[in-house]
């Protein structure tokens, strides 16, 4: 599918931008140091794979094959940023490198070492295909080059570090080299297969009729595949994208996760309602109704190591079209609280089969994007926002300590924006990414945000 969604507007990577402070003791050529050593190291897997036939885009099957000439330096570059170095001039930059396509002839990632930084810091903008791994992936993957240890200094980047293997099973649930016992136990998983795949098709029916039937009780509360208004949020976007971060303190989030009975991703969402609330009216641009957002929701089972992509999705009222941000936050919270439950009586296969029933609509608003023709039906979602998960404890790179990570995703023909949440140490981070032309001075967005959480605090005390 991300194959396939490429061109030369819709870009299907995903990125992260990391700014570090340097150890005390850094020598001037700390980060030159730290490019040679990773060069001199081996790149694992899935990092030295490329596409077995890129030229093909809309073959049926994909499949990927290791690059026996893998070029290190078109891959790990540096950067600096002009003087003075500071949040503005950082922005700039990783807006212009995220307009840039990946070449699929290659393996599908970079990574910039980004110098320059106001206070002797520098920064690494990772820039990945969303064919190769999801967010969820690369988490996993950055949190194994990185150390809870300032005094570690034998770290490697994350291309230089293998991934675990999935342990066999052992004893009963163990292969049998007896063909007999083999086949039986093949026998079983295909009739287990059998009723799984029937289960999941009821869970599917179920949450349908669900979603876009009933109307009674909680799942009155669900956002169907047509209830998001038109918005310059759908429009036609071009190949030149905007950059901006936001950082709050956990624990305010959190205090008033507790006040109101919410999750803090609920609280993320009121807050992102109300910044694009005085966003889109600044513009002129606000609909009556409320904006609904497009949540990924990862459905790998506890401890999974990762790899490609396991996402589902649910549908969920911004809260735009109200004023008050305590009412705002009471309905949101309301609306995920009854999406999430319907999610948790369904299996993986059939969560991620009715995803897809979902948002299948949005295929019309695509083509109304790029016709600049608006069905006069209402459109299936106005944006994405996603919650990734990150490590809870300040981690190192070779003594070098993370202050954010910030997510950098992808716009598309009828959603010029994507918004992107990562918890780490005692920080949420926000990551704005938008279509330049249709969203100009997107930073206002993420300053909008912070007047509502303050608005929200207020009338929260």
């Amino acid at each position: 599918m991300f194959i396939y969604g490429e061109t030369s507007s819709s870009k299907m990577h995903v990125a992260g931008l990391l700014p570090f402070t340097p150890p005390a003791d850094a020598p001037r050529d700390y980060l030159r140091r730290m490019v040679d050593d990773a060069r001199r190291q081996e790149v694992m897997p899935p990092w030295n794979r490329k596409l077995a036939y890129p030229r093909l885009q809309f073959s049926p099957l994909h499949t990927w094959v290791t690059d026996t000439e893998f070029d290190f330096d078109y891959h790990v570059r540096r950067s600096a940023l002009a003087s003075p170095g500071d949040e503005r001039e950082l922005g700039i930059l990783v807006s212009r490198l995220h307009s840039n396509h990946l070449d699929l002839t290659r393996p599908p990632w970079e990574l910039h070492v980004i110098e320059g930084l106001e206070g002797g810091r520098f920064a690494l903008y990772m820039k990945i295909h969303h064919a190769l791994v999801d967010g969820y992936t690369a988490m996993r993957m950055l949190g194994r080059s990185l150390s809870t240890d300032p005094e570690t200094r034998d770290a490697r980047m994350f291309f230089n570090v293998p991934i675990p293997k999935r342990s066999r099973p052992t004893g009963a649930g163990a292969q049998s080299s007896n063909p007999v016992t083999a086949t039986l136990r093949a026998l079983g998983a295909v009739g287990s297969t059998v009723s799984d795949g029937v289960g999941s098709a009821v869970d599917l029916a179920s949450a349908l009729v669900n979603t876009q039937i009933r109307r009674d009780g909680d799942f009155g509360r669900i956002s169907g595949s047509a209830s998001a208004p038109h918005s310059i949020l759908n429009a036609r976007i071009s190949r030149n994208r905007r950059f901006a971060t936001q950082q709050y303190e956990f624990d305010r989030l959190k205090k008033l996760s507790s006040q109101h009975g919410a999750t803090i991703n609920d609280v993320a969402l009121a807050i992102i309602g109300g910044g694009l609330r005085k966003f889109l009216a600044d513009l002129g641009e606000l609909p009556d109704r409320s904006l609904i957002a497009f949540l990924p929701v990862n459905v790998r089972p506890k401890g999974d190591e990762g790899g490609g992509n396991a996402v589902g999705a649910i549908l969920a009222p911004m809260g735009t079209d109200i004023e008050d941000p305590v009412e705002r936050l009471a309905v949101i919270t309301a609306a995920t609280r009854a999406s999430k439950a319907q999610l948790q009586s369904m299996s993986p296969a059939a969560i991620i089969a009715y995803s897809a029933a979902l948002l299948a609509p949005a295929g019309g608003q695509i083509a109304g994007a790029l016709t600049g023709v608006n069905p006069p039906w209402p459109h299936t979602f106005n944006l994405c926002v996603s919650n990734v998960p990150g490590p809870r404890e300040p981690l190192y790179f070779n003594g070098s300590r993370l202050e954010a990570t910030f997510p950098v995703s992808i716009p598309i023909h009828g959603m010029a924006l994507n918004i992107t949440l990562q918890s780490y140490a005692d920080t949420m981070n926000l990551g704005f990414v938008g279509c330049r032309d249709r969203l100009p001075r997107l930073q206002r967005l993420a300053v909008y945000t912070g007047d509502a959480l303050g608005e929200l605090e207020a009338a929260s005390s």
